[in-house]
């Protein structure tokens, strides 16, 4: 499955932007790209702090909820960041549930999850926030970055573009497999 790109250079959310997309037009997936977030969100309406040089994107494509839960695709989500992590770092790379990525106890990701009925299909927005350069403050969190991590400067755009090819490999992969084999062929 191929992932329609939308690159834009400052919007308000990438998945509002989603759900935009998908309320307006006919596209059933895609990848929303931006430099930069003004109005960034995480889980229970906590801001995402949103630097410029991290990456911030949104994935949405129609999924059956019957099938597959929020909770099995959040576990899911959760694996293909960290792929998408271990492309650039070596060590441990930890899941703090239900939608964080850790490495070395400090956030160094987080995923915000949103569906969308529209004319009976279901869509799941998959929003990711990676901190590629800087690192937020977070009272009582601590936070990291790959480059402090790594001293390699990754761009969001090539962050972007692996991460698209690994959904692509692994959304077709969502309907026909069980959530213990898409754990296996993700390790």
């Amino acid at each position: 499955m191929k992932l329609k790109k939308f690159n834009f250079k400052i919007i308000n959310s990438t998945n509002d932007q989603a759900f935009q997309i998908i309320k307006n037009t006919n596209n059933k997936s895609g990848i929303v790209i931006t430099d930069k977030q003004k109005k960034g969100r995480g889980q229970y309406g906590k801001k995402w702090a949103s630097f410029k040089g991290n990456l911030f994107v949104s994935i949405f494509f129609q999924v059956n909820l019957v099938q597959l839960s929020l909770k099995n695709l959040t576990k899911i989500n959760c694996l293909l960041v960290k792929k998408l992590l271990s492309n650039f770092y070596k060590d441990k790379i930890t899941i703090k549930k239900p939608n964080d990525l850790l490495i070395n106890n400090m956030k160094i990701s987080g995923i915000l999850q949103e569906t969308l009925s529209k004319s009976g299909e279901t869509f799941i927005i998959v929003g990711i926030g990676i901190n590629l350069i800087k690192s937020p403050t977070i009272k009582n969190y601590l936070t990291t970055n790959l480059f402090d991590l790594t001293g390699v400067k990754i761009t969001p755009y090539s962050a972007a573009l692996k991460l698209k090819k690994i959904y692509e490999t692994f959304i077709p992969m969502f309907h026909k497999f069980n959530i213990k084999s898409l754990n296996r062929n993700l390790k």
